[in-house]
């Protein structure tokens, strides 16, 4: 498996934005304070987690259509979001309004399969169509006509003295080529390629050719771009939980150890049914970081990555992290910062 031999040309972060259920104002400013430091940071690109029924981002294309307008520079993501709970007529609406208020910044990740505990919401989200619903890869390639600007209606013109569009509106050029598919296995990565998106990969894998979470990441882009009309050009990024020590506090390395350990067995050999493996949490200065991450073989194959803040630290730990993976752990990495 050769190394690119190329430095990190793109380093960007995600976050799951956490909040008080009782207070979910303070998390979800938190979440646009920690965007707008990454921007002051030179950061490439700040992605958001989606959840829902959960105290995460439920509205990641909301909460950045707000960062869109504290931010001028640094490119916005969702990373990902489940299209089982969405319709894409609707989504790409979203889409395509928040990349018009961002002047061409958002990068649209997705995904596909049933919401996550159907059987119990299916009353709720689809009350007359559950069962006659398609989760599949139908929804992303539908989404991508809609953003393509392809008719979603048979008639245009003017009714009175409204004026109607065939296409969705607005429209955004562009933005279908900054779609992002979220692969965990061979087969989503493979159909990524052959339909000329861009991978996203994250630290969440399936195992199903090797036990290796770093082969397995490697295999994965390696296949995206074997389909992928741009073969080896096709974008594809790396996804890792790292956490540099550099300028943190002995109470915050304390901490950040216990979070690592606490989530490591689950590393070690595949979890449940589908074989699901979890990649270990990289914890350390950032020259530790920096050797790890080259001795990786998903990091050998990428020259941009999205490093995912850890679940549940404080606002104050993230700041700590991002600005030692900005100043200290990209630059080792051949990252310059954005101006």
């Amino acid at each position: 498996m050769p190394d690119t031999a190329r430095p990190l040309a793109k380093l960007g972060f995600l976050s799951i934005g956490l909040f008080d259920e009782a207070d979910p104002f303070a998390g979800h400013e938190s979440t646009l304070q920690i965007i707008e430091l990454g921007e002051q940071l030179g950061f490439d690109s700040a992605w958001l987690r989606d959840r829902h029924l959960q105290y995460g981002i439920s509205s990641p294309v909301a909460v950045l259509a707000a960062a869109s307008q504290r931010t001028t520079r640094i490119e916005l993501g969702t990373a990902v979001i489940p299209l089982g709970f969405e319709n894409p007529f609707r989504l790409a609406e979203d889409l395509a309004t928040v990349d018009v208020l961002s002047r061409g910044r958002l990068n649209a990740g997705v995904s596909v399969g049933p919401p996550t505990h159907f059987d119990d919401i299916k009353a709720h989200l689809y009350p007359d169509t559950a069962e006659g619903e398609d989760f599949g890869h139908d929804r992303v390639l539908r989404l991508l006509a809609n953003l393509r600007g392809d008719a979603v209606s048979t008639f245009a013109g003017t009714e009175g003295i409204e004026a109607y569009s065939p296409r969705i509106q607005p429209h955004s050029p562009g933005l279908v080529n900054r779609v992002w598919y979220g692969a965990a296995g061979l087969a989503s990565a493979a159909w990524a390629g052959e339909n000329g998106l861009n991978l996203l990969t994250s630290s969440v894998v399936r195992a199903e050719e090797d036990d290796d979470f770093a082969r397995i990441q490697r295999s994965h882009i390696d296949l995206f771009r074997q389909t992928h009309p741009l073969g080896q050009a096709a974008r594809a990024s790396q996804g890792l939980v790292v956490i540099p020590t550099d300028t943190a506090t002995p109470e915050q390395v304390t901490r950040y150890r216990a979070y690592a350990e606490s989530r490591f067995a689950r590393t070690q050999t595949p979890q449940g049914p589908q074989r699901i493996l979890f990649a270990p949490d990289i914890v350390g200065s950032s020259a530790e970081i920096a050797d790890a991450l080259r001795a990786h073989a998903g990091f050998q194959a990428v020259d941009e990555v999205v490093f995912a803040l850890p679940f549940s630290f404080e606002h104050a730990d993230y700041v700590q992290i991002l600005t030692d993976v900005a100043t200290v752990l990209g630059p080792l990495l051949g990252w310059k910062p954005g101006a």
